[in-house]
């Protein structure tokens, strides 16, 4: 195994072994920004969202580079994180998504300087919180914040999906829909509302609308929780909902028919809160777009067939923002979000290649 794949191997194992929920990213932020120190970066510092940034200086000729990965995973405190280590092989939750990812930063700096590359700008390496779940990519927006357009572009670490270039942000709409009722007794108070039965039947109504399959649109109920006992009319029910779609104009359609029923089922002794917990603007560059014309040409001089695609990544940010913009895999997997994920090690080596190529070339 090529030496810095090993490197890069080690790192993924050691960052998946430190849990980063959502919110609570401190640990992993603290590994990187030690990793960054020991590398010899240079302005390495941590915002107030929780960011490590990091540089690594360049000639002074171009405008920088910002490289990202986001730090926190889907997974709560109480996952077991153990990792299954085989050959070829690595499985365990969050390896792939992202802890994959964050190594490809400081791989990125390994390579470039074991190849004697001197960028001609700075290239900043940002390890950034709060992409998965509720964080409402407020991670990438601080980045975003903190560069604005100066960068040539944002180039945006994920640990699978190598061959696919995102540069297509999808928009995304979540909500939590809370029903607040008297409640009381189920035999003594029977007829009186029910939030779990209001809640229910919204719920139903939700998951009935009809969707277009092109724009490509979808929705999903992700979480529902609610009610005191068996025999107690609920006295409040809560819902979390997901809605997706590649165009902004069919997810405000869609978004404004979730209100309208969710307001349909306001009664008396019924109070209904609809509140937007997350909102991932969309936002997208041309396929003609230098960068990702030469992500495309990268991938092709290693042998592999280029795919351009739309996703809710931190990418989104700086897309829908009209800066140039792409999300990149670093290799293949299976079974993201679940604690079964795994990732291909052989594969790592074509997909620092890319990177190497993407930050080396990248004159947008």
């Amino acid at each position: 195994m090529n030496p810095i794949i090993a490197r890069v191997a080690e790192a993924i194992c050691e960052i998946q072994q430190i849990p980063a929920p959502t919110f609570h990213e401190q640990e992993r932020a603290e590994y990187m920004r030690q990793r960054f120190f020991e590398e010899g970066l240079a302005d390495i510092a941590q915002d107030v969202t929780g960011n490590v940034y990091a540089r690594l200086p360049g000639s002074g000729a171009a405008r920088p580079l910002v490289v990202s990965a986001h730090l926190d995973t889907v997974f709560p405190f109480e996952v077991d994180l153990r990792l299954d280590r085989q050959p070829g092989h690595l499985t365990g939750p969050g390896v792939g998504d992202n802890a994959a990812g964050l190594a490809g930063l400081l791989a990125l700096a390994w390579s470039l300087r074991e190849r004697g590359l001197s960028l001609p700008g700075d290239l900043w390496l940002a390890a950034d919180v709060c992409e998965e779940g509720l964080g409402d990519l407020r991670g990438m927006k601080a980045v975003v914040e903190r560069f604005g357009s100066a960068p040539r572009a944002y180039i945006v670490l994920e640990g699978m999906a190598l061959g696919h270039v995102y540069h297509r942000a999808l928009g995304v709409r979540r909500y939590r829909i809370t029903v607040q009722t008297g409640g009381g007794h189920s035999w003594i108070d029977y007829g009186k509302p029910s939030a779990v039965h209001v809640l229910t039947r919204l719920a139903a109504g939700i998951t009935g609308l009809q969707v277009p399959a092109a724009p490509r649109t979808s929705l999903n109920v992700g979480r529902i929780c609610g009610g005191t006992s068996v025999n107690t009319i609920a006295p409040q029910a809560s819902l979390e909902l997901d809605l997706r779609s590649e165009d902004p104009g069919a997810l405000l359609a869609l978004a404004g028919q979730v209100e309208a029923l969710a307001h349909a089922s306001e009664q008396a002794g019924v109070e209904m809160n609809v509140e937007v917990i997350g909102q991932r603007p969309a936002g997208e560059i041309p396929a003609s777009h230098p960068l990702v014309r030469l992500a495309c040409a990268c991938l092709k001089e290693l042998d592999i067939v280029p795919t351009l695609n739309i996703g809710s990544t931190d990418a989104n940010i700086p897309l829908s923002r009209g800066l140039p913009a792409v999300a990149i895999g670093l290799t293949h997997g299976s079974g993201g979000h679940t604690v079964h994920e795994s990732i291909e090690l052989d594969p790592l080596e074509k997909g620092l290649a890319l990177l190497v190529g993407l930050a080396s070339r990248c004159e947008v």
